[in-house]
């Protein structure tokens, strides 16, 4: 039987990712984020950039621009912006067999299952990032958390360790749901608002 959960998650995140774009109004996308050096749009800007690697690496081609450094396409309408590259992402991973043993992403060759869950994880943590930037209620549902869980534990430290892309990983209170521990893991503060200097 074939795992599809991964395609599960992917589809949840970018769900996810949509409806908080779509709620973000046009004056609170300079606001700060839980990305310390940017802003709502900028990691908008990043999270595009990303997803488009996850699709490219598939279907052949290089993103428009360096995720770290990512070029500015939101143009007038980010929904649409980021629409075409979901759709791109969507499609890549359609068009792949079920059983698929090794897929490509920005990462290196992953499992059908992981590498889905690893475009979601990227997709559902920058939601979160420009949901509690803006001031949406709109958390990072426990469902998603654990359906990013298995690939979050196999990739996170390693890219932490080498390529510094997530902050240390923060300690949650004893009994803390799977969305706010892996938040925490991935190097946020599952309490952050704009405005509020939290130090632990």
């Amino acid at each position: 039987m074939t795992d599809t959960r991964g395609l599960e998650v992917l589809m949840g995140a970018h769900g996810y990712l949509r409806a908080v774009v779509v709620a973000v109004p046009e004056s609170a996308w300079g606001a700060p984020t839980p990305c310390t050096e940017w802003t709502a749009r900028q990691v908008l800007n990043h999270a595009r950039v990303d997803q488009q690697g996850y699709g490219l690496a598939i279907t052949g081609g290089r993103p428009d621009s360096d995720p770290f450094a990512p070029a500015d396409a939101l143009a007038a309408d980010p929904s649409a912006e980021l629409e075409a590259v979901l759709r791109l992402v969507a499609d890549a991973y359609a068009g792949l067999p079920a059983d698929a043993d090794e897929v490509p992403t920005p990462l290196g060759p992953m499992p059908l299952p992981l590498a889905a869950a690893a475009a979601a994880m990227d997709a559902a943590v920058h939601a979160w990032d420009i949901a509690v930037a803006t001031g949406q209620d709109a958390p990072l549902t426990e469902e998603l958390a654990e359906g990013i869980w298995p690939v979050a534990e196999r990739l996170v430290d390693h890219l932490r360790d080498s390529y510094r892309v997530f902050a240390p990983a923060r300690k949650v209170p004893d009994g803390s749901g799977r969305a706010d521990a892996l938040l925490a893991f991935l190097g946020r503060d599952p309490q952050w608002r704009p405005g509020v200097l939290r130090t632990s």
